[in-house]
Order: C-alpha cells, then sequence, then structure tokens
C-alpha cells in the first residue's frame, strides 16, 4: 500500500473517514493520546464505525499510524468489524400462518 507523502502535509481538517467525519487532526490527537492499533483509533474516534465499516478509511487510517508512530504497516491488524445494529420490530420474529 502506498499513499503519497502529501496526505501528511495537509491540515488537520482533512476528512479522513467521511462516514464519520473524522479529519486527520482527530486521528493525530488519538495517537498522540496512547492510540497504536486500528481498533483503538476506532474507539478514540469512531473513524471506522460508520455504514461502509471502514472499507473506505481503513488503508488511510493504517498508513497514518504508521507514518506518526513508525509501527510497520505489516504489524497493525484490520479494524474488528461489527454489523450495524438496527432496531427490528416484534412482528418480523412472529411465525407466519400459511
Amino acid at each position: 500500500m502506498k499513499i503519497d507523502d502529501e496526505l501528511m502535509k495537509h491540515d488537520d481538517e482533512r476528512i479522513i473517514c467521511r462516514c464519520e467525519e473524522i479529519t486527520l487532526g482527530q486521528i493525530r490527537k488519538a495517537i498522540q493520546d496512547g492510540a497504536r492499533d486500528l481498533d483503538s483509533v476506532k474507539r478514540m474516534t469512531r473513524a471506522g464505525a460508520g455504514l461502509c465499516q471502514n472499507k473506505t478509511c481503513c488503508n488511510l487510517v493504517a498508513w497514518i499510524i504508521h507514518a506518526e508512530t513508525g509501527i510497520p504497516l505489516s504489524h497493525l491488524e484490520p479494524f474488528t468489524t461489527r454489523p450495524p445494529v438496527r432496531p427490528v420490530p416484534v412482528k418480523c420474529w412472529k411465525k407466519s400462518e400459511t
């Protein structure tokens, strides 16, 4: 994975996670506060927790962690994915009488 070094030169207001509108600055702050893996960044910022479930921002967040900490990309495990929880009406659980 090669992401242009220009990303890190941009201001901290650049959106990295579009679903949750998490900025580069928020991710950098999480890393400064101790996040050292993708799940820690996700817990601290919600990056990767949106509707796409990290499909669009996973590589960017991994690269930012690598660039800020020097942790090799090969040591960064992917986000833990969980399906979005939605309320299901009780009538959906009822057996149909056919």
